[in-house]
């Protein structure tokens, strides 16, 4: 691999606004590639022909498929007019996810790495999965966790909605959170009852809401009966361009790409523990009074096995 790449011949450096498409951008790249430098050749012509590995893999597993440098990578997104390769990828991502064989396109997806090597979906799975949480632990998260754990302390009751493939983040979130903080509350929705489980809430409490790309109609009418009844809303989605973030008072956006066929919940899950450790370091002594009377109550009711 070339380790340096001409700056001659590449695209202009004054970049017009990046394309808001795949299509466009396809387009600016093959008008620009006679004109483009080795190895930005390289590089542009493995993004026209792996569209869904652009949107899935690390930027360091495609560029060792590119046979060029990461550095090469993030030069041919900026060459486009992009801030970073993360917002040229989320073209991409978006491209890939749309439309209404997103889940079927994938497992073909899968089906075609596994007969490339005995261990590429394993491996490309952990890629995916070490990036997507890497991307969580960033300065401003640090800062957002903090705000949202003294927003949840500060609720008199807590209402967590997540439908779908999000059910699991908010189960989790209801189940791990009650030990500690019994004012939480799981909004199941069934049997049209989202209004009746929602009524009780209002402008002393707290809605933490997942959602991710397709956002289910559901999870969009908690938030409304929600918002209209003054709860302050906590959002877990994947961009914020999501439906979900209007009237947020906090946003979390969280990575979930994965050559898997269903959208990763690995960074929300791990959020939520983040949350909740949050809230028990630095709430009061109850919360932890609460977790060990949990426990006691568990282990009296023969719920826990014993290796002994």
């Amino acid at each position: 691999m070339l380790e340096h790449d001409s700056h001659s011949a590449e695209l202009p450096h004054e970049a017009p606004s990046p394309p808001t498409g795949l299509d466009a951008v396809n387009q600016q790249l093959a008008a620009a590639y006679p004109e483009l430098s080795p190895q930005l050749k390289l590089a542009a012509g493995y993004v026209l022909e792996h569209p869904v590995e652009i949107a899935f893999q690390s930027i360091r597993k495609s560029a060792n498929a590119a046979r060029v440098t990461a550095s090469t990578l993030v030069r041919l997104a900026k060459r486009l007019g992009f801030d970073s390769y993360e917002q040229f990828r989320e073209v991409f991502q978006s491209a890939v996810q749309a439309g209404p064989v997103e889940l079927s396109g994938r497992a073909s997806n899968l089906r075609t790495l596994a007969s490339q090597t005995d261990d590429q979906v394993f491996l490309d799975v952990g890629d995916a999965a070490f990036d997507n949480i890497g991307r969580l632990f960033t300065a401003d998260n640090q800062a957002r966790v903090r705000d949202a754990a003294m927003m949840l302390l500060e609720a008199e009751k807590i209402a967590v909605v997540g439908f779908r493939d999000t059910f699991a983040c908010a189960y989790h979130f209801a189940y791990v959170g009650r030990i500690a903080m019994p004012n939480i509350q799981l909004v199941r929705g069934q049997e049209g009852g989202l209004l009746t489980e929602l009524a009780c809430f209002g402008e002393a409490d707290v809605v933490v809401a997942f959602g991710f790309e397709p956002y289910c109609a559901e999870t969009m009418r908690a938030l409304e009966i929600a918002r209209a009844a003054g709860v302050k809303p906590i959002v877990i989605t994947d961009t914020l361009r999501s439906p979900l973030v209007p009237g947020a008072a906090i946003t979390f956006t969280v990575a979930n790409a994965t050559p898997h066929f269903f959208p990763s919940i690995l960074s929300a899950i791990t959020l939520i523990e983040v949350l909740l450790a949050e809230c028990v370091a630095f709430g009061p002594d109850d919360l932890v009074d609460n977790v060990a009377s949990f426990e006691s109550r568990m282990r009296a009711m023969g719920a826990y096995v014993s290796n002994e």
